[in-house]
């Protein structure tokens, strides 16, 4: 059925607002492409969709998103992206595919950068011109967004990478007790068990990482002092989150984490800093990193314990300050988690 001029002009300007919606409101490539794939097989009516991407510096598929008007998966994994049919090969290197039922487009930027393709089932009605060259419209759109984000992630991992540094000198220098390399990941464990979404995964990540940067303003006498800490001492220390945040406010990228990083340190029944907020006013990260924070605090020895305690004396712990202390909810995921072998051996690691 032949498209009026009129209204595929219509259709086109409607492609270009959609997928600059798309860019806004995405933070990520993965992300991106899973929802690009949706966008295509609703707005051009196709039974499926596959995103490919190709890694620049080794020229192979590193990235496969698709969606078949039911399930929307992404792989990145290099077992998940083997045996890639010849076919999408040749599309990511400048070819295209055009046949009734299966259209494929290369993304072309500075050099090839991956391939769009739509497919339609045989009961479906052929693909005509003009699908062809709304899926080009899609893939000039997409390249540009792909690109944009991927600049903008390489930079956060610098940035990122700077601070982590910066934070491992302070650390080394002060003799302070720092995270061990798995509490990051028990945090993403703890947060994949609650359905957090890959967004909130990430943010998670940095938060887990930046929490506590802010102990460098706070005298190592204080940090290291083995008896009761003051009055003022405890003013001194409670000071922490907000100085973290102060820090990493102007990175644009880390400002949806600073309410976990300033309200990491509430507590459950309002009787925590800085805000005495309680239940479900503490942002979810921030309740998440908590538990996760006792816990590694708990394995580890500590100015003012010089023992750390063994793992179900630990676990003991974090379920009597369940409801008070920690999100319960949270508690009993975690120790729901604790049956699982693999767990267990990860929170091992947590002694350092």
């Amino acid at each position: 059925m032949k498209i009026p001029a009129s209204k595929r002009y219509r259709l086109i300007f409607s492609a270009v607002h959609m997928v600059y919606r798309l860019v806004n409101s995405t933070y990520s490539v993965g992300e991106l492409t899973l929802r690009l794939t949706r966008l295509l097989c609703q707005f051009i009516r196709a039974s499926s969709a596959s995103v490919y991407l190709i890694d620049p510096a080794r020229k192979n598929i590193n990235l496969i998103a698709s969606f078949d008007n039911q399930i929307n998966i992404l792989r990145q994994k290099p077992k998940e992206l083997k045996n890639v049919p010849p076919a999408v090969m040749a599309v990511t290197q400048g070819a295209s595919v055009l046949e009734d039922h299966m259209l494929g487009v290369p993304l072309v930027g500075d050099d090839y950068i991956g391939a769009l393709f739509i497919r339609r089932s045989r009961s479906q009605e052929p693909f005509e011109e003009f699908d062809r060259q709304m899926l080009s419209v899609f893939a000039e759109q997409a390249v540009t967004a792909i690109k944009n984000l991927q600049f903008h992630q390489q930079q956060e991992q610098i940035i990122l990478g700077t601070i982590k540094s910066i934070g491992k000198m302070i650390n080394k220098q002060m003799s302070m007790t720092t995270h061990t390399p798995a509490y990051t990941k028990v945090v993403r464990l703890l947060a994949e068990a609650l359905n957090v979404n890959e967004e909130g995964l990430r943010s998670l990540e940095y938060a887990s990482l930046l929490h506590d940067i802010g102990v460098i303003d706070i005298p190592f006498t204080i940090l290291s002092k083995r008896s009761h800490l003051t009055s003022e001492e405890f003013r001194i220390i409670r000071q922490h989150t907000a100085q973290s945040v102060a820090l990493i406010k102007p990175v644009e990228f880390l400002k949806p984490i600073l309410p976990v990083i300033l309200y990491h340190h509430e507590r459950y029944d309002g009787s925590g800093y800085p805000s005495g907020l309680k239940k479900e006013q503490i942002p979810l990260g921030a309740r998440i990193i908590a538990v996760v924070d006792a816990f590694e605090a708990m394995m580890q020895p500590r100015p003012y314990r010089r023992k750390p305690l063994k793992f179900d004396r630990a676990l003991v712990e974090l379920k009597r300050k369940s409801g008070s202390q920690f999100d319960p909810k949270i508690v009993d995921i975690f120790v729901s988690l604790c049956r699982q072998k693999k767990f267990r051996n990860i929170l091992s690691l947590l002694k350092g």
